[in-house]
């Protein structure tokens, strides 16, 4: 399924689901489900199956008809780990870096701001002062099911679903910031835009391949034009991997919790110092895409 949180024509916020060209109102499919996405996921092992049962002729609206949001618009929390090697190699060229042996050893991670969501088609604002911003293309993988020390062989059975995310990034701050060994703050908690939709983890299992990654392209463009094309499994830790080193250690990991994939390779302007496309301007159109999930289009402003 291909979950939505929308605004109806009455202006209210439910939550429901992509078919064809239209969207299903879940509470209005079956009244026994939730208007939010979180009280949907928090309880999906019950929901889910009525959810998939329920059989509409009819979309209760069409597409044009509501305003998608960010389909989990309150997550409890956000880690954003940085899982591509490619991404890496070039970013920290860029910043006259070298890629620490540290990167190899574990899927590194920080948290980002989970109350800066933001949603497809919303206008995405420059920070004052930024001359070098940024896009980035991202999987978001949404938690479903708590649990602690999580094997990473364990780690399927607890993801409800997927997203695609855009982790914004004010480079020029990024860049002062990041000379204290702490990793980047101001420099990346001003916006996170996920959507269009979760798509539910059996729904991608067609793209599985057999180490855990998925072979889907990742594409990414600004005012139409393509700047970036990868594929996710390019990627060097597998979402697994990144659970078990969230949840170690006793960390509790809980339904609504998001973890960011990290940067495909070539999937941001930094990677080649801007030399493909100059720093995002207000004006600017982004869109990104990947196979199975949809597109997810901003302005920035």
């Amino acid at each position: 399924m291909k979950l939505v949180t929308f605004i109806n024509p009455d202006k209210v916020w439910r939550s429901g689901w992509l078919v064809d060209n239209g969207v299903v109102d879940m509470q209005k499919a079956d009244p026994r489900l939730p208007s939010t996405m979180l009280e949907f996921i928090d309880n999906h092992e019950e929901l889910l199956p009525i959810a998939k049962a329920v059989k509409i002729e009819t979309p209760h609206y069409k597409l044009e008809e509501v305003e998608l949001k960010a389909p989990l618009p309150e997550p409890r929390s956000f880690r954003d780990y940085i899982g591509f090697e490619t991404h890496m190699l070039n970013a920290s060229k860029s910043f006259g870096h070298k890629l620490s042996e540290v990167w190899y050893e574990m899927p590194i991670f920080y948290f980002t701001n989970h109350h800066g969501i933001t949603g497809p088609n919303d206008e995405i604002k420059r920070p004052k002062k930024e001359h070098r911003m940024d896009l980035e293309l991202e999987m978001g993988c949404i938690i479903g099911k708590a649990g602690k020390d999580i094997p990473a062989s364990e780690g399927k059975a607890h993801i409800f679903g997927y997203t695609i995310f855009n982790d914004w990034t004010a480079r020029a701050t990024q860049a002062k910031e990041m000379n204290m060994p702490l990793g980047p703050h101001k420099g990346k908690d001003f916006a996170n835009t996920i959507g269009p939709c979760i798509v539910t983890y059996d729904e991608m299992e067609q793209y599985a391949t057999e180490d855990e990654r998925f072979d889907i392209s990742m594409k990414a463009y600004i005012n139409d034009q393509e700047i970036c094309s990868g594929n996710y499994k390019t990627v060097h830790y597998t979402f697994g991997q990144m659970i078990e080193r969230a949840s170690e250690n006793g960390v509790e990991l809980r339904p609504g919790d998001i973890l960011g994939s990290g940067t495909v390779g070539w999937g941001s302007l930094i990677e080649n110092n801007f030399s493909v496309h100059r720093p995002l301007e207000p004006g600017d159109s982004v869109k990104l895409e990947i196979e199975g999930i949809g597109e997810l289009i901003n302005k920035v402003v």
